[in-house]
């Protein structure tokens, strides 16, 4: 797996691996679109659902967004999101593209109207939209299209 630019696969699954949900989008030719979120069960579950989509997509690769601190570094995250990305590239014969993710969630949270969780209405999830911004952010990476 690498962060890197070249000619994109045709059908590509964007991943934001949190803790508690793994947010998951989708690309359209050149656009990024939020799919589904998956609440965590166990890892061989979340596993077994990411291919069930990227079978389901007819997906070719699968872009896994990299939790690095502003500074660069690994964080506690990081070595999650790496150790699940593994367990997933071990699993399939689709490559793993990683794409940096600093400030996807931020970027989603600012885009959107705060709306504040009452007992009556949760707090919005938005794993699927940090998603869709992972992944739109390593399309936009790569070389325009001729």
């Amino acid at each position: 797996m690498e962060i890197g630019a070249g000619a994109a696969p045709e059908r590509m699954l964007g991943l934001d691996v949190g803790e508690r949900r793994i947010g998951v989008a989708v690309n359209e030719g050149r656009m990024a679109v939020p799919l589904t979120i998956i609440e965590h069960t166990n890892r061989a579950a979340d596993i077994a659902r990411i291919l069930s989509l990227a079978e389901a997509e007819r997906a070719t690769a699968i872009v896994v967004g990299l939790p690095l601190s502003m500074s660069g570094d690994d964080s506690e995250q990081t070595r999650l999101t790496r150790k699940f990305a593994a367990d997933l590239e071990a699993s399939t014969e689709l490559p793993l593209i990683w794409q940096d993710e600093r400030l996807s969630t931020v970027s989603v949270r600012l885009e959107r109207p705060p709306t504040k969780p009452t007992r009556r209405t949760p707090k919005p999830r938005i794993d699927d939209l940090a998603a869709a911004v992972i992944l739109q952010s390593y399309i936009d990476a790569l070389e325009p299209a001729s």
